[in-house]
C-alpha cells in the first residue's frame, strides 16, 4: 500500500471527495439493511451510546478497507477502460439503490456480548457486500484517496444511522423512502454519467 493512495493526489479536490462521499452514502443508507439493523439493535439493547460507537467503529474499519480496495485498483489498473468500468459501477448503483432493502436475519438470539461488541460485529458483517460498501469501493476508485473517502462515507453513515438509533421505526415512517431512494439513485447516475463523459473527452 502506497501513501499516495491514502491522501488526495496533486490536483484533486479533497473537499469534493469528502462532500460527495458523505452525501451519496447518507442518502443510500436511508432504508438500507444496515439502518434497519441499527433500529433492531436500538430496540433490543436500548443503549444508544454503545450502539452508536459500535456503528462508528465498524464503519471506519469496513469502509477504510473498501476505499483502499478501490484506490489500489485505480492505481494498478489506471487506464481509460477502468474509468469506464468505474462509471458503469456508479450507474449500476443507481439502479440498485431503487430496490427496497430488508434485513435478512433478525437478531432474535440471546446476545453473547454487550451492546458495543454485538453492534461492532453485526454491523461489520452485514455491511459486507452491501450497497454502501460497494459505493465506497467505487468512490475510492473515483477519487483515489482512502482517508478522505472513508471520512466522508463514515460521516454519511452516521448522519443516517444516529437518528435511526434514537427514533427507531418512527424514522422509517416519517421519511419518504421512495423519494430518498430516487434522489440517491439520481446522484449515483449523475456521477456515473459525468465520469463517462469526462473519460470520453466530452467534458
Amino acid at each position: 500500500m502506497s501513501l499516495e493512495s491514502l491522501f488526495a493526489r496533486p490536483g484533486d479536490c479533497p473537499l469534493e471527495a469528502l462532500l460527495t462521499s458523505t452525501a451519496v452514502v447518507a442518502l443510500a443508507e436511508i432504508g438500507d439493511k444496515t439502518q434497519l439493523l441499527a433500529i433492531v439493535l436500538a430496540t433490543r439493547f436500548r443503549k444508544p451510546g454503545p450502539i452508536i460507537a459500535g456503528i462508528f467503529a465498524a464503519t471506519v474499519a469496513n469502509h477504510f478497507l473498501a476505499a483502499l480496495v478501490g484506490a489500489q485498483a485505480a492505481s494498478i489498473l489506471e487506464g481509460q477502460w477502468f474509468r469506464y468500468l468505474v462509471a458503469a459501477s456508479f450507474i449500476a448503483m443507481a439502479a440498485w439503490t431503487l430496490i427496497p432493502d430488508k434485513l435478512d436475519e433478525p437478531l432474535d438470539k440471546p446476545a453473547r456480548f454487550g451492546a458495543f461488541v454485538t453492534t461492532l460485529i453485526a454491523f461489520f458483517l452485514v455491511e459486507m457486500g452491501d450497497k454502501t460498501q460497494i459505493a465506497t469501493v467505487a468512490l475510492g476508485a473515483r477519487f483515489h484517496t482512502v482517508l478522505t473517502v472513508t471520512m466522508g462515507t463514515t460521516l454519511g453513515m452516521m448522519i443516517a444511522n444516529v437518528p435511526a438509533v434514537f427514533l427507531g421505526q418512527e424514522l422509517i415512517r416519517r421519511v419518504p423512502m421512495r423519494t430518498v431512494r430516487i434522489i440517491a439513485a439520481l446522484m449515483f447516475l449523475a456521477i456515473g454519467l459525468w465520469l463517462f463523459l469526462q473519460t470520453a473527452g466530452l467534458l
